[in-house]
């Protein structure tokens, strides 16, 4: 889990950059509420709006990241008022909180920002209940809202726009089809108000003040899942990061007793794990976002033993309210979605050597290293959906065997793959034919997987898919496209060596494929 998070493969430094820009707005932000004359709840409240603003918004365009942007107050100071104005009469205010989950998870068929949007709009009402806040706060929260947004989307729009640079993928959004019942985003909207429903009834039941912890808990679950599976695993991650900080948090935070300079410190070290690591561990990410929540509460003078220990128990219950929901309501099983993010994977290897080869052939528009980022995106899903089967704690043997052959295979891919686009963008590898042709076979390979159901793929017996030698393949390349076949006699270019690996390491990959999805058709991958 430690190497998964620190050591895992980072194309581009994306995500150093997404975290050393974090750290960096987050930063100018809450600096810039001091001289403005505004209190401390409010620079708070100020620095968690500019974090979201940068760790929400997901838009594959800068106009759409800066458009997202500019509709973030829009949504989120009237569900700050309506909080303020509902926190005296608690049963209504309930009853809107409960609205707000429903509305956010329901949002997110409308896409990034419709997920970005409803984001916003939860973690407004659940700061509104963390600060107390009451309306004659409002004139000076809603002012370090629209100061903070505006400092942080200087620093990502002017400062350091990267995007520009560095153009983001397109946001990898779950399967979602369907109408009413049958749609996924309504059943999770559906699971995640009852679950949040659950969650803040026994919440309110443990502490009449910390309660709304239990509802953040249920919520956060529900981001960035589609099944059951994966719901009940992220539920699990999410309280064992946050014991792991908690523990972590007395260790650091406790002694600092609120000294401003050092709590700065660990807020700031905690936001950069904070974006650092969500790709790739969400129980790491958890560890850092309860670190830098006990550094603040330190920084507020609330800070003690008894509310850590209150902080794990209110999450256990979230975690329970969404474990509950999402196994007694509606609930969305695990191998369909599965089938579709390997899928989807084995398609962006295509997209990933098609763009190889194009760059191979001399054309300097052709990017792989974007199509990698996309990639790693991808195959974080993949690795999501299937973590209820290669769980430690899962009974299903052959299943979990199975899933774990199809991570490493993908994995293999995407090794080769990031191996394939380095060598690519050297322009002594280019222009050689037989690479070409080999990333021809290979995008074969793929479509073999990709063309048709995997019942039907994984149908032809593995001797007939693995007899031919990978050098000997001579798949139909695309129209226009010379016969690989009348390209084995040329010669190899300097650089050229190190490719044809990466692609035959890559081919034979994408072949024992078949094997592991041959056993999906047999009996079902999920849960």
């Amino acid at each position: 889990m430690l190497k998964r998070a620190f050591v895992a493969p980072d194309p581009g430094r994306m995500r150093l950059r997404f975290a050393s820009r974090a750290v960096l707005g987050i930063g100018l932000a809450v600096a810039l509420c001091g001289p403005a004359g505004l209190s401390l709840v409010a620079a708070v409240t100020g620095g968690l709006a500019a974090l979201l603003a940068l760790f929400t918004v997901t838009d594959p365009t800068v106009r759409g990241q800066a458009v997202t942007t500019a509709l973030l107050p829009v949504v989120g100071l009237p569900v700050l008022a309506l909080a303020a104005v509902l926190h005296e009469v608690p049963v209504a205010r309930d009853a809107a909180f409960l609205a707000v989950v429903g509305a956010g998870v329901y949002a997110r068929r409308w896409g990034p920002r419709g997920h970005s949007l409803g984001v916003f709009a939860f973690m407004t009402f659940f700061a509104a209940q963390f600060l107390h806040t009451v309306p004659g706060q409002l004139p000076e929260l809603c002012a370090a809202v629209l100061l903070s947004i505006a400092a942080s989307s200087a620093v990502r729009f002017g400062v350091w726009p990267y995007e520009r640079r560095h153009p983001a993928p397109a946001t990898v959004a779950p399967p979602s089809g369907g109408t009413g019942l049958a749609r996924i985003t309504t059943r999770q909207a559906t699971q995640a108000t009852v679950g949040a429903g659950i969650a803040l009834v026994v919440g309110q039941a443990l502490s009449d003040q910390r309660w709304y912890w239990a509802v953040g808990a249920t919520w956060w679950v529900f981001v960035n899942t589609t099944s059951r599976g994966e719901t009940l695993v992220r539920g699990f991650r999410r309280f064992l990061g946050t014991v792991l900080g908690i523990v972590l948090g007395l260790v650091v935070a406790l002694p600092l007793h609120g000294e401003p300079v050092a709590t700065a410190v660990v807020v700031a070290v905690g936001v950069f794990g904070i974006f650092y690591s969500a790709a790739v561990s969400y129980t790491w990410m958890m560890l850092a976002v309860t670190v830098m929540a006990s550094a603040l509460y330190g920084l507020l003078g609330l800070l003690d033993p008894a509310l850590l220990a209150l902080r794990v128990t209110e999450t256990a219950v979230g975690a329970l309210g969404a474990a509950l929901a999402v196994l007694l309501v509606l609930p969305v099983t695990t191998h369909s979605v599965t089938d579709a993010w390997v899928e989807r994977a084995l398609r962006c290897v295509h997209l990933c050597t098609a763009e190889a080869a194009a760059r191979l052939a001399g054309s300097e528009a052709a990017d792989p290293a974007r199509r990698v980022v996309e990639l790693e995106q991808i195959l974080a899903r993949v690795r999501l959906s299937l973590a209820p089967l290669v769980h430690p704690l899962s009974p299903l043997r052959a299943r979990k065997g199975r899933a774990r052959h199809v991570l490493e295979l993908l994995d293999d891919c995407a090794r080769e793959v990031r191996g394939l686009a380095s060598v690519a963008a050297d322009p002594e590898a280019s222009h050689d034919a037989r690479l070409v042709a080999a990333c021809w076979r290979v995008e074969s390979a793929v479509e073999a997987l990709t063309a048709t159901p995997v019942e039907a793929v994984t149908a032809t017996p593995v001797e007939a898919v693995t007899a031919t030698p990978v050098e000997a393949h001579t798949a139909t390349p695309a129209e226009g496209r010379a016969h690989p076949a009348e390209t084995v006699a040329v010669p190899l270019g300097a650089g050229s060596e190190p490719v044809l690996a990466h692609l035959h390491a890559l081919e034979r990959a994408l072949l024992e494929l078949a094997v592991p999805l041959r056993g999906a058709a047999r009996a079902p991958a999920g849960v």
